[in-house]
């Protein structure tokens, strides 16, 4: 949820500001951009050598720094910013916040935000109950900002109750839910088989594809990052996926077809992207067979139609998607299948098509849907190529 979010925390006065240094950790291994902005009474609890070394940015403090002559614009901080963080916030910016007195970097940067404003407040249990604080409270969250309330605990004064700063962990989480709330697919379950099937011949060999799983598991974090609770149904490959999607590994055919359909009845999206082996050896060798003639002769049966299988069991309201992979007759073929296994739209390649299609990294695809609507895309990095998938996928839930 953090990825590339350009993120301004602004850091006060108070003696949890300690626990921004360990915030700033979190939000860069998470991701995130970070600029910083500290008014001049937190510097006194916190260097800002220390939050510019963990931010990889210099550290604001001030409208303009007379040594370099540089000059700190409060409107490109607020433009920047994808939103803004004020932890720890303190009862004197909070006031000043409410009122709307702008008297350093950090109140001007507020005052000229774009996007949403979060603030943890962190000050002593008197403070934080006094009728004036929760009124300022009160009419930030009046003003579109949003708390995230400070936990109850010892605080610095001694006394126990409700003060402390959230801590830096809570804070990334709220953050992370708040900001998937606002996502397309939240809510929604997915699931999208990858890779390829192996079909073993002797406890040694195998009949499989090129597949190299990479755009079923490119299709599995795009939708992750679009709000879905993922599951993944890997056959063999080294892709690694993120650790918020649900990975099932499978080896066979046979394990792919119990694992999708142990799983499809709970999908409100399905994208069966794996190249499934359309035949497996009708016995396999208990031991590694010898090369003992010239020849063998390996009889094969085929293996069960596993998207076929979901179409059938589909229910109103699930998405299916199919992948074709053609050489002859593409869209033909493609529209066939769409018509036979009850497909909402396939996502047809072509092995004719130059750097396309297994092992790389790179994809032409074009998107047929039911009412054989066709959308035709260039090569494009089989990232990119997940996304337009995912545009797809999300304009036909909207329509749902």
């Amino acid at each position: 949820m953090l990825t590339n979010k350009n993120i301004l925390l602004g850091v006060c006065g108070s003696i949890a500001s300690y626990k921004s240094a360990h915030l700033i950790r979190l939000l860069v291994k998470a991701g995130a951009n970070v600029k910083v902005i500290m008014t001049a009474d937190a510097t006194q609890f916190i260097t800002p050598l220390t939050l510019a070394t963990l931010s990889k940015n210099p550290v604001l403090t001030a409208y303009y720094n007379p040594e370099s002559g540089e000059w700190h614009s409060h409107v490109e901080l607020g433009l920047w910013a994808d939103l803004i963080l004020i932890a720890p916030a303190s009862a004197n910016t909070i006031a000043k916040m409410a009122s709307g007195i702008c008297d350093n970097l950090l109140l001007a940067a507020y005052l000229s935000a774009k996007n949403t404003v979060y603030f943890a407040p962190a000050m002593d249990l008197d403070m934080w109950h006094h009728p004036a604080t929760q009124q300022n409270i009160a009419k930030l969250q009046s003003y579109g900002n949003i708390l995230i309330k400070p936990a109850y605990g010892e605080l610095a004064s001694g006394l126990t109750g409700e003060g402390r700063m959230a801590e830096p962990e809570d804070i990334i989480s709220f953050l992370t839910g708040e900001l998937k709330k606002k996502l397309p697919l939240t809510g929604k379950k997915a699931l999208v088989t990858a890779g390829p099937t192996y079909e073993a011949i002797d406890p040694v060999r195998f009949i499989g594809n090129h597949s190299s799983g990479k755009m079923g598991y490119a299709i599995a974090e795009r939708l992750e990052q679009l709000g879905a609770d993922v599951t993944l149904i890997s056959g063999p490959t080294s892709l690694r996926s993120s650790a918020n999607i649900k990975k099932i590994a499978v080896t066979s055919a046979d394990e792919m077809l119990i694992a999708a359909t142990d799983n499809f009845g709970d999908a409100d999206i399905t994208v069966m992207s794996a190249a499934v082996a359309d035949y497996k050896p009708d016995t396999v060798a208990p031991q590694k067979i010898k090369k003992d003639s010239g020849s063998l002769n390996i009889a094969l049966t085929k293996t069960t139609d596993i998207l076929a299988q979901l179409g059938k069991r589909k229910k109103p309201g699930q998405l299916l998607i199919g992948f074709a992979l053609e050489t002859e007759h593409e869209e033909a073929n493609a529209i066939a299948k769409i018509k036979k296994k009850n497909l909402d739209f396939i996502v047809l390649n072509s092995l004719n098509d130059k750097n396309a299609g297994f092992k790389g990294d790179y994809n032409k695809v074009t998107i047929i849907d039911r009412q054989l609507n066709k959308e035709y895309f260039e090569l494009k990095s089989k990232v990119e190529v997940a996304d337009d998938i995912c545009k797809k996928i999300v304009a036909l839930m909207a329509h749902d």
